[in-house]
């Protein structure tokens, strides 16, 4: 067995070693391969020192010159792409081919798209001649901005965070989920390898209680982004209120897929494949509940739950594989106890977790792997409808009216995405414009521009991500009213 990599933390520029730690597992095995600093107070306090000791300079140069700095960064990463992904996919569990296509890409994208596309939104103006003046806006940054992202989708939405708090001209002390922080590690040296000012970035790992709690509640951070669940989103809110810190929270979902009878099938069930299992279901907008037109209900049933049961489970590694392990021990047994919950509520089990034998390598036999598991028969009361269960399971319900799967969708605490599935576009408008969710996706599934608003409603979220949104969440408008 290799010796675990010792993680340091980024503060001012250089690692400063931890002296406590925490153990990270590779998911696919089960076995230590990471130490974690377990930060605290004291970290973070010298993390956001050296943040707002270089935001004076950093928010004083022009848009231009820090989107060159970012750009520098998203070449150096996209060169060493395949490094990033096969780490991240230790890390996290995933397939490396989908880290190679999806996670670090997404990664360069995020900061070149806003490298490119802040500069030209950061200001407007309007001249008032009957008043004989000019009124012009400043878009202006906050100070130091706290930024904490999850395990799901590790560097990808770290980057989706740190890109525009940092070309609006913020300082950052971030702090990445401690069982998946190696990435973000490997991170800092790309930043110093692109000669990224010092202190600017500043990446502090650690528990959430500890030092999550110690950035959040920080005097000297205004603003903190969060992506993560919606019970700690809940206590970021309540602790934060006396503060009037700015939040956005990206939090839970319930999400929904609703099949008519006149979808293109063949389409459909691909697309559900995917929405469902990909990176083990572990996807803030993964599918977790299908309604099928009662007509179609018994094909679909037969012909999606087929598609599951060939799905290859294995080693993150193997490039036939489509789903690799959960992303932890804890989390999966509490995935698995949903099952549980199904059948305790009524439910049958038609295909999954303790109906097929999972066969794995005798090296993966203690990794945190289960099978694509396919529920029907519960109420939508039960709580595997009600409840984000964050894995690899979706339960499939018939209905019959338009208007009946409309008000039965709408009936979960959560409101993040919804797909809908027909081949007629009016009832596909019509139905969009009345599901309660932040993103519909009509005939296809996490096609994302980022150009476009993205979060939640209800207890999915608080706030939008996007080039705009984005853009005014990290900054303040000032207006400055000039006598010609």
């Amino acid at each position: 067995m290799d010796e675990p990599i010792v993680i340091n933390n980024f503060i001012g520029g250089v690692m400063v070693p931890c002296q406590d730690h925490i153990d990270s597992h590779d998911p696919s095995t089960g076995l230590v391969w990471a130490k974690i600093p377990d930060s605290g107070q004291a970290e973070v306090d010298a993390a956001v020192n050296a943040a707002q000791a270089a935001f004076e300079g950093w928010s004083c140069k022009s848009a231009q010159t820090r989107a060159n700095h970012l750009l520098k960064v998203a070449d150096i990463l996209e060169s060493r792409l395949e490094e990033f992904a096969v780490a991240e996919s230790r890390d996290q569990g995933k397939p490396v081919w989908l880290a190679r296509i999806i996670d670090i890409p997404r990664c360069v994208l995020n900061l070149r798209h806003f490298a490119h596309a802040i500069p030209h939104h950061l200001n407007t103006s309007n001249v008032n001649p009957e008043m004989g003046v000019v009124n012009y806006t400043l878009r202006e940054p906050q100070g130091v901005a706290g930024l904490i992202s999850p395990w799901n989708l590790p560097l990808y939405l770290l980057t989706f965070k740190l890109a525009p708090a940092l070309m609006c001209g913020n300082t950052v002390v971030a702090k990445p989920s401690e069982m998946t922080s190696v990435t973000a590690y490997m991170f800092c040296k790309v930043l110093q390898d692109a000669d990224f000012p010092a202190g600017v970035v500043n990446i502090v790992f650690g528990r959430g209680p500890s030092a999550g709690q110690a950035l959040i509640t920080h005097p000297q951070v205004p603003l903190v982004s969060f992506t993560g669940s919606t019970l700690t989103g809940k206590f970021i809110a309540q602790a934060t209120a006396p503060m009037f810190k700015k939040l956005s929270l990206e939090m839970g979902g319930k999400n929904a897929a609703v099949v008519f009878d006149d979808c293109d099938m063949e389409s459909c069930i691909a697309t559900l494949k995917r929405s469902s299992f990909i990176n083990s279901g572990q996807v803030c907008l993964c599918t977790s509940r299908i309604f099928v037109q009662k007509s179609l209900f018994k094909d679909f049933l037969e012909k999606f739950t087929a598609v599951a049961r060939e799905v290859k489970i294995g080693p993150p590694s193997d490039k036939d594989v489509f789903m690799g392990p959960l992303n932890s021990k804890p989390h999966l047994e509490k995935v698995l106890r949903y099952i549980s919950y199904a059948v305790e509520d009524g439910g049958q089990v038609l295909c999954g977790h303790g109906v097929e034998i999972l066969d794995l390598p005798p090296q993966n036999k203690e990794g945190y792997f289960m099978r694509p598991t396919i529920i029907t028969g519960l109420s939508d009361k039960s709580r595997c409808m009600q409840e984000e269960i964050f894995g690899p399971i979706t339960c499939v319900t018939p209905f019959d009216t338009e208007e009946e799967v409309i008000t039965r969708v709408n009936d979960t605490p959560y409101g993040l995405c919804a797909s809908v599935f027909t081949s007629n576009l009016a009832r596909g408008h019509r139905v969009a414009h009345k599901l309660k969710a932040g993103t519909v996706w009509t005939n296809c599934w996490l096609v994302r521009d980022l150009d476009m608003p993205f979060g939640g409603v209800k207890k999915s979220g608080l706030g939008r991500e996007s080039t705009q949104d984005s853009l005014e969440f990290y900054t303040e408008a000032k207006t400055v009213c000039i006598k010609i």
